[in-house]
Protein backbone atom coordinates (compact mmCIF):
# COMPACT_ATOMS: atom_id res chain seq x y z
CA UNK A 1 0.00 0.00 0.00
CA UNK A 2 1.52 3.29 -1.10
CA UNK A 3 0.26 6.77 -0.38
CA UNK A 4 -2.00 7.87 -3.19
CA UNK A 5 -2.56 11.53 -2.31
CA UNK A 6 1.05 12.49 -1.73
CA UNK A 7 1.15 14.31 -5.05
CA UNK A 8 3.13 17.40 -4.12
CA UNK A 9 6.80 16.85 -4.95
CA UNK A 10 9.25 17.86 -2.32
CA UNK A 11 7.00 17.60 0.72
CA UNK A 12 8.82 16.78 3.95
CA UNK A 13 6.62 15.77 6.86
CA UNK A 14 7.44 15.10 10.49
CA UNK A 15 5.03 12.93 12.41
CA UNK A 16 4.98 13.23 16.18
CA UNK A 17 3.56 10.89 18.81
CA UNK A 18 3.46 13.00 22.01
CA UNK A 19 4.42 11.63 25.39
CA UNK A 20 6.14 12.85 28.52
CA UNK A 21 8.32 9.76 29.02
CA UNK A 22 8.83 9.21 25.29
CA UNK A 23 7.90 11.44 22.35
CA UNK A 24 8.24 9.61 19.05
CA UNK A 25 9.10 11.38 15.82
CA UNK A 26 9.47 10.27 12.22
CA UNK A 27 10.40 12.20 9.09
CA UNK A 28 9.50 11.23 5.55
CA UNK A 29 9.65 12.80 2.12
CA UNK A 30 6.83 12.69 -0.42
CA UNK A 31 7.74 12.72 -4.09
CA UNK A 32 4.59 12.30 -6.10
CA UNK A 33 2.94 9.10 -4.87
CA UNK A 34 6.17 7.82 -3.28
CA UNK A 35 7.06 8.04 0.37
CA UNK A 36 10.69 7.89 1.45
CA UNK A 37 11.81 7.33 5.01
CA UNK A 38 14.29 9.97 6.14
CA UNK A 39 14.79 9.27 9.84
CA UNK A 40 12.94 8.41 13.03
CA UNK A 41 13.60 8.35 16.73
CA UNK A 42 12.30 9.36 20.10
CA UNK A 43 12.92 11.88 22.84
CA UNK A 44 13.10 10.32 26.29
CA UNK A 45 12.76 11.99 29.66
CA UNK A 46 13.58 10.47 33.02
CA UNK A 47 11.00 9.82 35.71
CA UNK A 48 11.71 11.66 38.93
CA UNK A 49 13.03 14.74 37.12
CA UNK A 50 10.86 17.83 37.66
CA UNK A 51 8.16 18.17 35.01
CA UNK A 52 9.41 21.60 33.91
CA UNK A 53 12.86 20.16 33.16
CA UNK A 54 11.32 17.23 31.26
CA UNK A 55 9.20 19.56 29.14
CA UNK A 56 12.19 21.79 28.46
CA UNK A 57 14.16 18.73 27.32
CA UNK A 58 11.38 17.75 24.90
CA UNK A 59 11.31 21.28 23.50
CA UNK A 60 15.08 21.51 23.04
CA UNK A 61 15.41 18.06 21.47
CA UNK A 62 12.44 18.58 19.16
CA UNK A 63 13.77 21.98 18.10
CA UNK A 64 17.06 20.27 17.23
CA UNK A 65 15.29 17.58 15.16
CA UNK A 66 13.21 20.22 13.35
CA UNK A 67 16.24 22.33 12.55
CA UNK A 68 18.19 19.34 11.30
CA UNK A 69 15.50 17.84 9.05
CA UNK A 70 13.60 21.04 8.12
CA UNK A 71 10.10 19.61 7.61
CA UNK A 72 7.56 21.81 5.85
CA UNK A 73 4.62 20.34 7.74
CA UNK A 74 3.83 18.22 10.74
CA UNK A 75 1.30 15.62 11.83
CA UNK A 76 0.57 15.16 15.52
CA UNK A 77 -1.48 12.40 17.06
CA UNK A 78 -4.57 13.60 18.92
CA UNK A 79 -4.78 12.47 22.53
CA UNK A 80 -6.94 9.46 23.26
CA UNK A 81 -7.22 8.05 26.75
CA UNK A 82 -9.53 5.10 27.02
CA UNK A 83 -8.57 3.49 30.29
CA UNK A 84 -5.36 5.33 31.16
CA UNK A 85 -6.79 8.75 32.02
CA UNK A 86 -4.07 9.39 34.63
CA UNK A 87 -1.50 10.01 31.88
CA UNK A 88 -3.71 12.59 30.11
CA UNK A 89 -2.33 15.68 31.85
CA UNK A 90 1.40 14.95 31.38
CA UNK A 91 0.86 14.01 27.72
CA UNK A 92 -1.26 17.14 27.20
CA UNK A 93 1.56 19.21 28.68
CA UNK A 94 4.03 17.55 26.28
CA UNK A 95 1.66 18.29 23.38
CA UNK A 96 1.59 21.94 24.43
CA UNK A 97 5.38 22.12 24.27
CA UNK A 98 5.36 20.32 20.91
CA UNK A 99 2.79 22.71 19.44
CA UNK A 100 4.64 25.75 20.76
CA UNK A 101 7.92 24.50 19.26
CA UNK A 102 6.28 23.82 15.88
CA UNK A 103 4.66 27.29 15.95
CA UNK A 104 7.96 28.90 16.91
CA UNK A 105 9.55 27.48 13.75
CA UNK A 106 6.52 28.22 11.56
CA UNK A 107 5.69 24.58 10.81
CA UNK A 108 1.99 23.98 10.08
CA UNK A 109 0.27 21.25 12.10
CA UNK A 110 -2.33 18.66 11.16
CA UNK A 111 -3.86 16.56 13.92
CA UNK A 112 -5.07 13.01 13.44
CA UNK A 113 -6.96 10.64 15.72
CA UNK A 114 -5.28 7.31 16.47
CA UNK A 115 -7.93 5.42 14.47
CA UNK A 116 -7.33 7.70 11.43
CA UNK A 117 -3.61 6.95 11.59
CA UNK A 118 -4.20 3.21 11.96
CA UNK A 119 -6.56 3.22 8.98
CA UNK A 120 -4.12 5.22 6.82
CA UNK A 121 -1.29 2.82 7.61
CA UNK A 122 -3.03 -0.57 7.81
CA UNK A 123 -6.42 -0.05 6.19
CA UNK A 124 -8.11 -0.97 9.50
CA UNK A 125 -9.03 1.65 12.11
CA UNK A 126 -8.84 -0.93 14.92
CA UNK A 127 -5.34 -2.21 14.10
CA UNK A 128 -2.98 -2.96 16.96
CA UNK A 129 0.49 -1.48 17.49
CA UNK A 130 2.28 -4.47 15.94
CA UNK A 131 0.20 -4.16 12.75
CA UNK A 132 0.95 -0.43 12.52
CA UNK A 133 4.66 -1.06 13.01
CA UNK A 134 4.78 -3.79 10.36
CA UNK A 135 2.81 -1.82 7.78
CA UNK A 136 4.93 1.30 8.39
CA UNK A 137 7.94 -0.93 7.67
CA UNK A 138 6.36 -2.23 4.45
CA UNK A 139 5.09 1.15 3.20
CA UNK A 140 8.46 2.83 3.81
CA UNK A 141 10.55 -0.11 2.58
CA UNK A 142 12.46 -0.48 5.84
CA UNK A 143 14.55 -3.56 6.65
CA UNK A 144 13.05 -3.86 10.12
CA UNK A 145 10.10 -2.62 12.10
CA UNK A 146 10.65 0.95 13.31
CA UNK A 147 11.21 1.15 17.03
CA UNK A 148 10.42 2.18 19.62
CA UNK A 149 6.68 1.94 19.04
CA UNK A 150 6.31 5.70 19.63
CA UNK A 151 8.54 6.33 16.60
CA UNK A 152 6.47 3.88 14.53
CA UNK A 153 3.32 5.73 15.60
CA UNK A 154 4.96 9.01 14.59
CA UNK A 155 5.81 7.60 11.15
CA UNK A 156 2.18 6.49 10.94
CA UNK A 157 1.05 10.07 11.61
CA UNK A 158 3.36 11.30 8.83
CA UNK A 159 1.99 8.65 6.43
CA UNK A 160 -1.53 9.76 7.35
CA UNK A 161 -0.62 13.39 6.60
CA UNK A 162 0.90 12.38 3.27
CA UNK A 163 -2.50 10.97 2.33
CA UNK A 164 -4.34 14.08 3.52
CA UNK A 165 -4.29 17.78 2.99
CA UNK A 166 -5.55 18.50 6.50
CA UNK A 167 -2.79 20.99 7.28
CA UNK A 168 -4.07 23.96 9.22
CA UNK A 169 -2.77 27.49 8.55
Amino acid sequence: MRASRASDPGRRIIGIDPGLASTGWGVLDCDGPRLRHVCHGHISTKPGVPIAARLLHIMEELRSVLREFKPGESAVEILYFGKNVSSAVPVAEARGVIFATLAELGIPVAEFRPNEIKKAVTGVSGADKKQVQEMARVILGLDRVPSPDHAADALGAAICAANSRGILP
